[in-house]
């Protein structure tokens, strides 16, 4: 099982950490996010992501998007 930190899902997604940590936050999620959060995991704070769990999600929106 891979795990991936706020800067490898950043460079994964092709996005800046901020953009990241705003999809992580409950506070701020609008629209897709709202709906579909992406899936994260906090370990002593820090947030963490299942690499698996990304990619299903994404796969999740980019069916929804079509």
């Amino acid at each position: 099982m891979e795990i991936l930190t706020v800067d490898e899902l950043a460079t994964l997604l092709k996005m800046s950490k901020r953009q990241v940590y705003e999809m992580t936050s409950t506070r701020t999620r609008t629209g897709a996010m709202k709906k579909n959060p992406v899936p994260v995991v906090r370990i002593n704070g820090n947030l963490r992501f299942r690499k698996v769990d990304v990619e299903t999600w994404l796969a999740k929106l980019t069916q929804e998007a079509a």
